[in-house]
């Protein structure tokens, strides 16, 4: 006799051939547990008809139609997805309640006698467990701040430090942002950032990976990057840490800025749009000015300009209020391969005292 399903509220603590997300596509878009695949039993389309008919038809007939447009989306699973699984093959399946959706995907795949795990509760158990363990794994963590005026390489730099096998919360790569007005990621065009629900979900991934032991680099974010908030124990924690500030000269961030948006020359347009937003902020004549130089091709003065009256006050506000426990300044020339080795060296073996390093 084929095996029953298996319920569970605890997926987090077996391992599984794969993780199948039948919730529709908007849905799973959304949120879903990091490594999940999307096989709906019902497409966003579907699950609105069903729906409508449920509520002002017939719920009878809403069921009839739902199952049969269920049994068409698990056969042509069966066909194409799960053809060449072998008998060995356990998923965890799980929809948004528990309910109706993954029993059925679950019965059809237990029927052919696979080991097949229900998440009990589906996703809302899942998101439940998310809210409640990041209300309290940031905080059992050390971590070192890495700060600066912006264009002094941090994000590089702890991503050096990544490569050295050093803990490093990324959390600007988690976000899809750079935390700054500008600061949206491009593949040819801006590219949209998760939704709050998944960015909490890879962060929990995250720091799941990670020694308590051992301390986590993070950079100097404010609690909102992008569009996307941090949770409060995690921000919190950063702002009790100690930090590492790096120093650069105000024409070596210009110069490092241009290289690392490029879209900086290529979309004026697209600049304009951005800095339209701070006109209520510095006024017309100081946003016609900035116009001007767009215009002008003079990327360096617009970029300098930035600096001085936009990041550098803000980040100069947010550092006191928030960061303001610096144990040590390292000073760099230039963000130069040389420069950035020897920073990276200096940080894998600070001391206790606060000296000041020059790197030049």
């Amino acid at each position: 006799m084929p095996p029953s399903p298996i319920y569970t509220q605890q997926p987090w603590t077996e391992t599984y051939s794969e993780i199948i997300d039948v919730r529709s596509p908007s849905e799973y878009a959304e949120d879903r547990i990091p490594g999940a695949i999307n096989l709906p039993v019902l497409d966003d389309t579907e699950r609105a008809e069903v729906g409508t008919i449920y509520k002002q038809i017939n719920p009878f007939k809403a069921r009839k139609i739902g199952a049969a447009l269920v049994a068409k989306n698990i056969s042509q699973h069966l066909q194409q997805h799960f053809a060449d699984k072998g008998k060995d093959y356990r998923p965890l399946v799980y929809c948004w309640r528990g309910g109706q959706r993954s029993n059925s995907m679950a019965a059809v795949l237990a029927q052919i006698g696979w080991r097949v795990t229900v998440l009990e509760g589906g996703y809302k158990t899942y998101r439940a467990y998310v809210r409640q363990q990041l209300e309290q794994l940031p905080t059992q963590f050390t971590y070192k701040v890495l700060c600066g005026f912006t264009g002094s390489g941090k994000t590089l730099i702890l991503r050096r430090l990544q490569q050295r096998g050093i803990q490093v919360l990324d959390l600007e790569a988690i976000a899809n942002h750079r935390g700054s007005l500008l600061g949206e990621e491009w593949q040819l065009q801006p590219t949209p950032q998760p939704s709050q629900k998944y960015f909490e979900s890879l962060l929990l991934q995250q720091l799941y990976k990670f020694n308590r032991d051992r301390v986590v680099w993070i950079e100097s974010e404010s609690n909102k990057i992008g569009k996307i908030y941090l949770p409060l124990p995690l921000w919190q924690k950063m702002k009790q840490s100690q930090c590492i500030e790096i120093q650069l000269p105000i024409d070596s961030r210009v110069a490092f800025l241009l290289r690392e948006y490029p879209y900086l020359e290529t979309h004026s347009e697209f600049l304009k749009t951005k800095l339209a937003k701070l006109k209520s902020r510095y006024g017309k004549q100081k946003l016609n000015y900035w116009f001007q130089l767009i215009d002008a091709g003079k990327r360096e003065d617009i970029v300098k300009e930035l600096l001085l009256f936009h990041y550098d006050p803000t980040y100069s506000c947010s550092i006191q209020r928030d960061y303001a426990n610096v144990e040590k300044s390292l000073f760099m020339s230039d963000v130069s391969d040389l420069n950035i080795e020897h920073v990276l060296n200096k940080l894998l073996s600070l001391s206790e005292d606060s000296s000041f390093y020059s790197i030049s």
